[in-house]
Formats: structure tokens, C-alpha cells, sequence
């Protein structure tokens, strides 16, 4: 699959591709991918971990929830040099129908220039497929759900292909090697009903970690991990965001969040318009609202530490609220390039579920481009500077 597209913004006069590169003096201690839940969407975010890719933009950090918790075991359970393969190989495997053939349209590589009602149909028809025969190597329906049983078969669909696909595409050794990649994937426990961050610092993740992340009611089942029962985390937060934004011990970060769902819509008119802008207003990130009380908190915690800097030595050593705010207090800094999908026109409220091969491509040039026009812009991975804690770009608000 050929998902090369070039971004005139970011060529030089010769007319060659020139990728961004961070100095080697960067100071940045954490470099973050940080991925949304949004089912066929996903295909978005391998766009654009191939743009940074090929900046030589390497994470070391990869966080996910949903289908960005399938893309981050990807990006982490490969070497660099393997990583956009695999993603290819993924998407490819999982937007193949299970059971009748393809369709022809999907051999076509884009739909630019077909009719919109032959486009709408298409996606809808696309869409209707993975309802009734689920996706090769994702999800296959069960044909008579249970109406009660275990958490694990109460569902509309059985997604032990999920496993066998994981474990075909990704080394869980080199994932779990937390000395190269840091991964952190988010579910919510269906009994306590709190979210869970599984992270491969504190215990081996497995396949079925990323498939309880990504395990949606009522259509897929709750995963079991140690004897606990785990829904998607998107019930509960669509983006691990705040999570690196909050770990401890605070790093210096530079943080690659990738949105599948837009908080900003125009307003429906019709049914069809109504699912849609429910389920975006529902599954988008709070992206603004984090960062603006992130931004805030580091103005206090610099605050503080310029206080304790007219403390003497002796006063901030022996009293213990002084080592308590000493603590508290840092300087770090936050820089987010913020990447959202744009709706495509004749989407419809069921684009999650709409696996179609050519859709899924268009999805994978569309985070191609978004992460190439946002590089072309080299000031936006400066670092922040301490009056300006916390940054943020987007670059469909520029």
C-alpha cells in the first residue's frame, strides 16, 4: 500500500522532500504518540506515525486507548525499521471482509472525483458488511448472541481473531522492553467501573491488555486480565493525554496527540447528522480544557519554586512544609502538536465501523499530510519557554 504524498510546504529549492529533524540538543526528556480511540479511523494515526517516521521523529513513549491502544502494540512491538510495514500489514489484514470476496472498489486506491451518492453508498454498504460478516483477523459476529453467560460472551461479536492478528504482527518481548518504548494503554474494570492504565513499567502487557482497551459494549466482550473483567477506555476517557501529562517524575515533553473525533461540528439537520455529532461531541478529547489547567498548574508549580528560592537554605532543609512544596515545585515543560481527523464528505455516524479498503487509505493520506503540514512548521517543536509552560499547535487552527 502507497501512501506517499508530498507536502510542497516542506521541500526545499531543489524540490526534494527535506524531513524536520529535532537538534540533537533538544532537551526534550519524553518524545509522546499519544492515541484516540475511534475504530476504522485509526487508520489516520498510522498516516501519521509514518510522517513522523520518516522525520526520524522516533517516540519513546506510545500511549493509546481503543484502536490507538492496536496501533501503539504495532508501533511498539517492532523494530523502527519494520514499524510502517506492520501497519500496513495490520490495516490491510483487518479491512479485508472475513467471509464473501472484497469488493471490486476495493482495489481502487482513492474515491476523489466519484459521485457523492456513489461514494455514500459505497461507505454504507462498507459499513453494513462489518455489521453482518465483522473484519478478517479483528471480529466475527456471533450469530446468536447470548442473553446472559459470562462477561467474556455477552456480545454481538467475538473478537478472538483480534488475538491471533496481535500476536502474528507483535514481538511482546521488544514491547515490553520499557528500556526502549514506553507503552501505556487505558481500559476501564466493568466491576469497579474506574479507569486503568496498563503500562509495560509496572507489569508485562499481552494481547489481551491492548484487546480490553479496545473491547467496546456492547458489540465486543469484556477482556479478563488477572481475574478482572476490562472494557474499552473510552467509556470512560476517549485519550490517555492526561495521564502523560501527569506522570511522575515530571519530564520536559514534546507530545504527538492524535484525535480521531472533533469536538467542533456543524450542527445536524437530520437523524443520520444527529448520531454523528453525538458521537463526536462524545468521543472527542477534552484536548483544550487539559492543557489550559495543565498550563495553569505550571504557573503555580514555577511560581512556587521561585518563592522557595527566597527561602534560606536552612528553613527549606528543616521544615517539613518546605519539603513538601520543594516537591511540588518544577519548571518542566510541555509542548503538543495536536493532530484531528476532519470528517471527509458523504461520512456518515457509522465512519468508525466503515472499514472499507479505499476509505482506510484515504484515512492513512489524510494523517500523511496533516503530520507534514504540521512539521513544515519548524518553530512548533522549539521548546516552551518558562513565562509559556505549556504550548500547543494544531494546524487545522493556524
Amino acid at each position: 500500500m502507497s501512501t506517499r504524498k508530498q507536502n510542497p510546504a516542506t521541500h526545499d529549492g531543489t524540490g526534494l522532500y527535506q524531513s524536520p529533524r529535532l537538534p540533537d540538543d533538544h532537551h526534550y526528556e519524553i518524545v509522546a504518540l499519544v492515541l484516540q480511540g475511534g475504530g476504522a479511523l485509526g487508520a489516520y494515526q498510522a498516516g501519521v506515525y509514518q510522517g513522523l517516521a520518516e522525520a526520524e521523529l522516533h517516540p519513546n513513549w506510545v500511549a493509546g486507548i481503543s484502536i490507538g491502544a492496536l496501533n501503539a502494540a504495532i508501533i511498539a512491538g517492532n523494530p523502527p525499521e519494520k514499524r510502517v510495514e506492520r501497519l500496513q500489514q495490520f490495516w490491510q489484514t483487518i479491512c479485508r471482509p472475513p467471509f464473501l470476496p472484497p469488493s471490486p472498489l476495493a482495489a481502487m486506491d482513492r474515491t476523489d472525483g466519484w459521485p457523492s451518492t456513489f461514494v455514500r453508498w459505497s461507505n454504507e454498504w462498507e459499513a453494513w458488511r462489518a455489521l453482518l460478516e465483522g473484519q478478517n483477523g479483528f471480529f466475527l459476529p456471533r450469530f446468536l448472541p447470548p442473553s446472559s453467560g459470562t462477561p467474556a460472551s455477552v456480545s454481538y461479536y467475538d473478537t478472538a481473531p483480534l488475538k491471533q492478528t496481535l500476536e502474528a504482527l507483535v514481538d511482546f518481548d521488544r514491547l515490553n522492553d520499557a528500556g526502549e518504548m514506553r507503552v501505556t494503554v487505558g481500559a476501564v474494570n466493568v466491576k469497579s467501573g474506574n479507569f486503568v492504565s496498563f503500562d509495560n513499567t509496572t507489569e508485562r502487557l499481552r494481547a489481551e491488555h491492548f484487546m480490553a482497551s479496545g473491547a467496546l459494549p456492547p458489540g465486543f466482550p469484556a477482556v479478563e486480565i488477572d481475574g478482572e473483567y476490562y472494557w474499552d477506555g473510552g467509556v470512560v476517557s476517549n485519550t490517555p493525554l492526561y495521564q502523560v501529562l501527569t506522570a511522575e517524575p515530571r519530564k520536559n515533553s514534546l507530545i504527538f496527540q492524535v484525535d480521531l473525533w472533533s469536538a467542533r461540528g456543524d450542527l445536524p439537520n437530520n437523524m443520520g447528522t444527529v448520531a454523528l455529532r453525538q458521537k463526536d461531541i462524545q468521543y472527542s478529547s477534552r484536548t483544550r480544557m487539559i492543557t489550559t489547567q495543565m498550563a495553569r498548574n505550571q504557573q503555580y508549580r514555577r511560581l512556587l519554586r521561585e518563592l522557595l528560592e527566597l527561602v534560606p537554605d536552612d528553613v527549606r532543609r528543616d521544615n517539613p512544609w518546605c519539603r513538601e512544596a520543594a516537591k511540588m515545585a518544577c519548571d518542566r515543560r510541555f509542548n503538543i502538536i495536536h493532530l484531528i481527523y476532519n470528517d471527509k464528505d458523504c461520512e456518515g455516524h457509522f465512519k468508525d465501523f466503515q472499514f472499507g479498503a479505499p476509505t482506510m487509505r484515504e484515512h492513512w493520506r489524510s494523517g500523511l499530510s496533516d503530520i507534514e503540514h504540521s512539521l513544515a512548521f519548524p518553530d512548533w517543536l522549539d521548546m516552551p519557554t518558562a513565562d509559556a509552560p505549556v504550548r500547543t499547535h494544531d494546524v487545522h487552527r493556524q
